[in-house]
């Protein structure tokens, strides 16, 4: 595992897309055992290096009901993103992430880490990816049916601050969904 992680952060696949440059955020562990799969840094994660530290990641622990101890925990947490790199800033807010890092990374990754209790796909683009011909017309459909993809999966909105106004339309999310996420997450996080 350490001469995998040791190669991603040295990835430069799509450098040359990159307005700011490659620079690799994610952490996992062999021994992690929840998987959350995002969907790539932004500007300050992209300063910092450290994955979901930002308001985005805020939410995100809050959602689960952890510790920023517990969330930075690589034996409890792999944060693993859709692209590694900030892609950069587009007309309506951060670009989508790069489409070579998904193939070329997460299989190699997830065949290292040995008992994986469950995968939190964040946002429409790990969805799509993860869920295929499963996922459901949008992503509040999906969100909604997350049941179906248990016991493996649990599709979550993006945190971000930019999803308040999906958060207000969607009251059940925070009221049904939440709870029952934390419910899962805590025995996994205790066993």
């Amino acid at each position: 595992m350490d001469s995998l992680i040791s190669e991603i952060k040295k990835c430069t696949l799509c450098s040359s897309h990159l307005p700011h440059g490659a620079n690799p955020v994610f952490s996992a562990n062999g021994k992690s055992k929840i998987i959350i799969i995002g969907q790539a840094p932004g500007s300050v994660v992209h300063k910092t290096g450290i994955p979901w530290d930002d308001k985005s990641g805020d939410r995100l622990r809050n959602w689960l009901g952890v510790t920023k101890e517990q969330f930075y925990n690589e034996h409890l947490f792999a944060l693993i993103p859709m692209g590694f790199c900030y892609p950069g800033k587009g007309k309506t807010g951060d670009l989508p992430p790069r489409k070579e890092c998904a193939p070329t990374w997460h299989h190699q990754l997830f065949n290292e880490i040995e008992d994986v209790k469950l995968i939190l796909l964040v946002g429409s683009y790990a969805q799509n990816y993860y869920l295929g011909k499963s996922k459901k017309n949008n992503l509040t459909e999906t969100v909604k049916s997350f049941h179906e993809y248990l016991p493996k999966y649990i599709p979550i909105p993006h945190p971000s601050p930019r999803n308040n106004i999906w958060l207000k339309r969607n009251p059940w999310f925070e009221n049904e969904l939440v709870p029952t996420l934390k419910s899962i997450v805590s025995p996994i996080l205790s066993s």
